[in-house]
């Protein structure tokens, strides 16, 4: 399995914890929507996994790497992990092209150009490479979003109630495209929400949380 969770636990205080014994895995290039309500506990899992938060107890590996466990715990910075956030957390005083480069500094030049290019093409933005934020729509923006995570090649994407800011109409073109372009890059994914027709529309599985667990596991069958 590509990706591996196993029995994790996590509280922020001592006695109480938010997460119980949560355990599944990932094949390689697979959709996983963590469905529940708010304080099921699904963002704190998405803090597990980018290393923002210790877990007091369990295991993660992505790609035949331990990122926490009892011995071992890799920093934040050091996962090969992609972050899309509620709000974007787009640069406002970066056009679109710096907003997708800046995790690219570990590349050259005229490398980092033709991965940026590439990423604009994938979103089908290129036209609106040298705008900035606060000129784009709440879909533009979460594409840009989108394509700066996905421009460093992470090793599993994480995505935060991505669609909670976006009105009725435009969540519906917007799930199809994330979808779309996550499966033309091949992309291992995790995202949480709190509606069903969003982990409809973009989920390969959908693990249902409730108060911290696991409940039940659904598999999307796609004609």
């Amino acid at each position: 399995m590509y990706v591996r969770i196993e029995d994790l636990y996590f509280g922020y205080t001592k006695n109480t914890h938010v997460l119980h014994n949560v355990s599944f895995a990932m094949q390689e290039g697979e959709i996983v929507a963590i469905l529940g309500s708010s304080g099921s506990g699904k963002s704190t899992l998405l803090r597990l996994l980018s290393g923002l938060e210790m877990p007091s107890k369990g295991r993660i590996e992505v790609n035949e790497e331990t990122l926490c466990s009892a011995n071992t715990f890799v920093e934040c910075e050091k996962r090969h992990v992609g972050m899309v956030f509620q709000d974007y957390a787009l640069f406002p005083h970066m056009d679109v092209i710096k907003n997708i480069a800046f995790g690219l500094k570990h590349l050259s030049k005229d490398a980092k150009k033709g991965r940026v290019q590439a990423m604009l093409k994938l979103i089908n933005m290129e036209e609106k490479s040298h705008a900035f934020p606060h000129e784009l729509s709440g879909g533009q923006q979460q594409r840009i979003a989108l394509a700066r995570a996905l421009a460093p090649s992470p090793d599993i994407l994480l995505l935060d109630e991505p669609f909670s800011n976006l009105d009725e109409d435009l969540k519906t073109k917007i799930r199809h495209e994330l979808r779309s372009i996550m499966k033309k890059t091949a992309m291992t994914a995790i995202f949480v929400t709190h509606d069903y027709d969003d982990a409809l529309d973009i989920a390969d599985r959908i693990c249902y949380l409730e108060d911290g667990r696991i409940v039940h596991e659904e598999v999307i069958k796609r004609s």
